[in-house]
């Protein structure tokens, strides 16, 4: 396919913000396109290059990216800066600048998307001496075909700056039109309404599309099985280990009671560990894989959690879901999640850390066992199972603890009991519920003694003054809408320390930040929202001045949440509901 087809497809989204538009622009599209490319088109539209559960980053920065399009354009160096800062925007720099050039080079060629696919993929590869410039070259090499227009989006790309509210809601309700929705009679009404034949045909494909992305975490794995295999290929997709899938969800409950009324009893209530999830997976050669909630394999980073597994989980293949949280190895008392995050990202020295910091793994589900998926087993079987299969050893690997009750004071006194331990809380969870993946259900509830924190995105900062000139500071963090937008909701500061050996610093936010600025425009930057804070504060209000709506009053940086991606942070409707709830 040519990339300006997709380009135009670019454009037509931007130009609306109606979500049911945007689905019919999406669907169109799909039929369009071949079933071969579907997977590489679908990754593009959500402006990745890689699936989610895929860890690979392209490892360019805006800087490098500025170097290609002079290489691409022609222009100087300081025509580039000064259309950049005058823009704050590098994909809008990168179209008014191609868009002077006089003419394509001898070398040009009409870009395809698989071509643009191509080059971007093998930026994570590049590596040591030359890396720069051969990714430069690689960049420049699109930029020199593109037009003006698809220069802005591959830049954006690039960037993981593509914002064209492409969310996985109007993606799964595209690949339902465009395959399905002749059989389920769909069709939209003046573009603003939505209308549905056969309700009963309608809601068995959204099902099956839902279920299959459930399973795989990649819509153009599910865009391509639709178009070639129908509702039956995608209801044969199942659990494949070493594949992470996305972890079930709490909501919040304010009392005991609201939660009880919740998920019924009886109720099973666990201990709420305040650690980071993580997705256990062995196959049957014995290989074991470690993943998080943002699905990234932190195999590496614990291989004491490997060794545990090996020698205290019996069978020869299975998924587990868990929680590892890291205590004091004199006295034995749980840490609070800030404690361990640095081992998330660790890279070097990881043995020494696991001295220093250890875990212990609280396994409390099982997705998939001997090669079979648990997922539509009620709760109570597959926690039996996790019950037999898990051999407890405090410190290292336990079933989490837990008790089971439809008395109100039993599961109060175990909560006190929790706190007491140095625990976030306790979740009760719905004995008779299946396991669904990614989302946020009625199933389990979660207490905490003290107000939800937000989980925020930074997509911008300033520069300081004086002696903190060097350091960025003032996050604009945001949330997200239903279709991934990100939406602010103020600007915070408060919380981080003077110097790195106090905690989390400005030098050290600097540090990770800097690598991300996309634009600068005066002491104000845009970065790349990749970095995920936990953020406190004081009330919740509603303010015309943030695309949210709301602000936040006397915000504080809690924390990093290294555990989280982008597509992770707290939604608008949690906002909406926590400002509700406050009043």
């Amino acid at each position: 396919m040519k990339y300006s087809q997709l380009a135009d497809v670019y454009r037509k989204l931007e130009s609306t913000t109606k979500r049911l538009q945007k689905t019919a622009i999406i669907a169109e599209l799909l039929k369009k396109t071949p079933a071969a490319e579907l997977e590489t088109l679908v990754l593009l539209l959500e402006g990745k290059i890689f699936p989610n559960w895929d860890a690979s980053e392209s490892g360019v920065a805006a800087k490098l990216i500025l170097k290609a399009i002079i290489a691409a354009s022609g222009e100087s160096r300081e025509r580039a800066e000064h259309e950049w800062k005058k823009t704050g925007d590098l994909g809008k720099a990168a179209e008014n600048l191609l868009g002077k050039r006089k003419q394509h080079t001898l070398f040009s060629r009409e870009l395809t998307v698989e071509k643009v696919m191509a080059n971007l993929r093998k930026l994570p590869g590049m590596e040591g001496s030359g890396s720069v410039e051969r990714k430069t070259q690689l960049i420049a090499e699109l930029l020199t075909s593109a037009t003006p227009a698809e220069a802005k989006y591959v830049v954006k790309t690039v960037l993981s700056e593509l914002r064209v509210g492409v969310g996985e809601g109007s993606l799964r309700d595209a690949i339902v039109w465009a395959n399905f929705g002749k059989q389920a009679g769909i069709s939209l009404e003046d573009g603003e309404e939505v209308s549905i034949g056969n309700r009963e045909e309608y809601t068995k494909a959204a099902s099956a599309v839902q279920g299959a992305y459930d399973l795989t975490n990649d819509f153009g794995v599910v865009a391509e099985t639709a178009a070639t295999k129908g509702i039956r290929g995608l209801q044969a997709i199942s659990l494949k280990i070493g594949t992470p899938i996305k972890v079930m969800l709490a909501i919040k409950a304010d009392t005991i009671k609201e939660g009880i009324e919740t998920v019924g009893v009886p109720a099973e209530a666990e201990f709420k560990y305040d650690g980071f999830r993580v997705q256990i997976h062995k196959d049957a050669k014995g290989g074991i894989t470690l993943f998080t909630r943002r699905l990234e394999d932190v195999t590496k980073q614990f291989p004491e959690v490997v060794a545990m597994v090996k020698t205290h989980v019996k069978g020869d293949s299975f998924i587990l879901d868990s929680e590892a949280v890291g205590y004091e190895r004199k006295s034995g008392k749980y840490l609070a999640f800030q404690s361990i995050s640095q081992r998330i990202k660790r890279k070097y020295g990881i043995e020494k850390l696991a001295e220093e910091i250890p875990v212990e793994v609280n396994v409390f589900d099982v997705l998939c066992y001997k090669g079979e998926s648990c997922l539509h087993k009620p709760f109570s079987e597959r926690r039996k199972i996790v019950e037999r299969i898990v051999r407890g050893e405090e410190k290292k690997i336990v079933s989490a603890r837990h008790i089971i009750s439809s008395s109100e004071k039993e599961i109060g006194d175990f909560y006190k009991k929790s706190l007491k331990a140095g625990n976030e809380g306790i979740m009760l969870k719905k004995l008779d519920a299946p396991y669904k993946p990614g989302a946020r259900v009625g199933y389990m509830v979660k207490l905490k003694p003290v107000m939800e924190t937000l989980d925020l995105a930074i997509v911008g900062a300033e520069w300081g003054e004086g002696k903190r000139s060097s350091w960025l500071s003032s996050y604009a963090v945001a949330c997200q809408d239903d279709d991934g937008n990100l939406l602010e909701v103020g600007r915070v500061s408060t919380g981080l320390k003077e110097k790195d050996e106090e905690g989390l610093s400005f030098a050290g936010m600097t540090r990770l930040l800097e690598p991300l600025i996309a634009s600068e425009k005066g002491k104000e930057v845009s970065v790349k929202p990749k970095l995920v804070i936990e953020v406190d504060y004081e009330e919740i209000q509603k303010s015309p001045t943030y695309a949210s709506g709301y602000a936040l009053r006397f915000p504080r940086v809690k924390g990093l949440r290294e555990d989280k991606g982008i597509d992770e942070i707290s939604t608008l409707s949690m906002v909406e509901g926590f400002y509700k709830k406050q009043k």
